[in-house]
């Protein structure tokens, strides 16, 4: 019998990545210009960003890597390290055109699958989902992982552009926040509360879910079937979640969007987690 994947992404990796080709090639020279929830990044850096990921796992997929160039010693380390890599080749793809740029996304997305599907799903990963607190994690979450980072990312250009529609339905965004609702546990590590204590998160609308967080004896379990009562409940819309988790939107805000019962102090880690590899 075949060992059940927890969270399957990679059958659907061909159509997101034939969604963002074609959102590209629609986008004016303007379109390409514009600001992204990415910080400093327009579009084009974005995209091109996308285009790392990319060659990246193409690279590794042909035995080629990169040493770190200094010590990693934290979870800030591995941040800096890995902002200074993404910053140095998006700059350097500046340099390129934008049909450049989407041709060569084209001609990788298949190199870049058929490597994935090369892997064995349930041994241990190169790199670990660092955001979930782990420090090995299987191939079927670190292919989740990278499925959130080309869905985030494709969603934050769509956003600049107002066509953020095709990818909030239920069968490209839900595994998508399911996979983000993996970094629970981790968040809520130091959250102080006694034995069998439950929070209930709800991401609302057809595309969300249900998520329950269960206090044992020595960390937080994740599930998605309630076993008793939440000590406190927290609702959020789609548009919201994706943002909060992502830093694309302030905490502040997304709290006033949300809804929140019963204990506040038990929902405000919620709003404290990233499920990306960055600093809150």
């Amino acid at each position: 019998m075949k060992q059940a994947i927890p969270i399957p992404t990679l059958h659907l990796f061909p159509k997101l990545n034939d969604l963002l080709v074609s959102l590209l090639r629609s986008l004016s020279p303007d379109d390409w210009n514009k600001p992204t929830l990415a910080k400093q990044w327009t579009v084009k850096d974005v995209a091109a960003h996308l285009l790392d990921t990319n060659m990246r796992s193409i690279a590794s997929a042909n035995g080629h890597e990169i040493a770190p160039d200094r010590e990693i010693k934290s979870y800030r380390d591995l941040v800096d390290y890995l902002n200074d890599l993404n910053n140095t080749w998006v700059r350097a793809m500046r340099r390129v055109s934008p049909l450049q740029l989407t041709d060569l996304l084209k001609n990788t997305n298949r190199g870049y699958v058929d490597y994935y599907h090369s892997l064995d799903l349930f041994t241990p990963a190169k790199y670990s989902v660092a955001w979930a607190g782990e420090d090995l994690s299987l191939n079927w979450f670190h292919i989740a992982r990278d499925y959130t980072e080309k869905w985030h990312h494709q969603q934050q250009i769509r956003e600049a552009v107002g066509q953020t529609a095709p990818l909030m339905t239920r069968e490209l965004f839900y595994p998508c926040i399911d996979t983000f609702m993996r970094g629970l546990p981790h968040t809520y590590r130091d959250t102080k509360a006694d034995e069998g204590t439950v929070i209930y998160v709800n991401i609302t609308g057809d595309a969300g879910g249900d998520w329950y967080l269960t206090k044992n004896a020595d960390n937080w379990q994740l599930g998605k079937t309630q076993i008793s009562q939440p000590a406190a409940s927290i609702s959020i819309d789609p548009d919201i979640a994706w943002r909060l988790f992502t830093k694309g939107v302030e905490q502040d805000f997304a709290i006033k969007k949300s809804t929140i019962k019963g204990n506040e102090n038990f929902a405000a880690p919620l709003f404290d987690m990233v499920s990306v590899i960055a600093l809150r």
